[in-house]
């Protein structure tokens, strides 16, 4: 996996989770917060962890972040701060901007803004908790867009044994088997129809969202 360089302005809960996941797996990360004790928290469980304003745009200018892949905007509560960290990263240049919203209207801004991606972490938590209570075998759910997701489960007893041809999950469902992981590293992407799936493997698949909500009801059938 190529390294990256990220920079994480705002080390809340979800800027923290964040910048510490990008770490473990291996690339440089930047962490900013105008918090002096929340940059000495995560000073090391990152590359470097900088106090500084993130809406300050010498003090960003100063730390290079034009040069970092990635620039993740995670201010807390303060809208404004986030709009405003977020306006003059994307005058910087920075080529991909992932920013946190607090709620639909900031997100509607970030937009005009013309970040690369707006995520909402409470409602996204909210809709992945929802669908494990659905199924003990959801693992994690995805939206892409209004019409289409992306579900990650273990495989129910059921399919313990059957090769992907067997399971015929695409003709019974209209979904699409994305990837299936083995494990801790073995990850089969585009799996061949003749793969048989084995007791703890997670599959990945895509599809509409109502053919995974009616995918999802058999699972849990199945997990009764």
């Amino acid at each position: 996996m190529k390294q990256k360089q990220y920079a994480v302005l705002g080390l809340g809960r979800f800027g923290g989770s964040i910048a510490t996941s990008l770490y473990n797996m291996g690339h440089e990360v930047l962490a900013i917060d105008i918090n002096e004790d929340k940059v000495q928290a995560y000073s090391n469980a990152v590359s470097q962890a900088v106090q500084a304003d993130s809406t300050d745009e010498k003090a960003l200018k100063a730390l290079g972040i034009r040069n970092f892949s990635v620039v993740v905007v995670a201010i807390g509560q303060d809208i404004q701060a986030s709009i405003m960290a977020s306006l003059i990263v994307k005058e910087m240049g920075v080529k991909h901007i992932v920013v946190k919203a607090q709620n639909d209207l900031h997100g509607k801004v970030l937009e005009k803004i013309g970040v690369d991606r707006v995520v909402f972490p409470e409602r996204d938590m909210g809709a992945r908790v929802a669908h494990n209570l659905l199924s003990p075998n959801i693992i994690d759910f995805i939206e892409l867009s209004p019409e289409y997701s992306i579900l990650e489960f273990v495989a129910t007893k059921s399919m313990v044994g059957k090769s992907l041809i067997e399971l015929n999950i695409r003709a019974k469902y209209g979904i699409n088997i994305m990837a299936i992981k083995s494990g801790k590293n073995k990850i089969n992407v585009a799996p061949m129809a003749t793969d048989v799936v084995q007791e703890d493997d997670v599959l990945v698949v895509v599809g509409h969202k109502e053919d995974l909500k009616v995918f999802e009801g058999k699972m849990a059938d199945d997990s009764d």
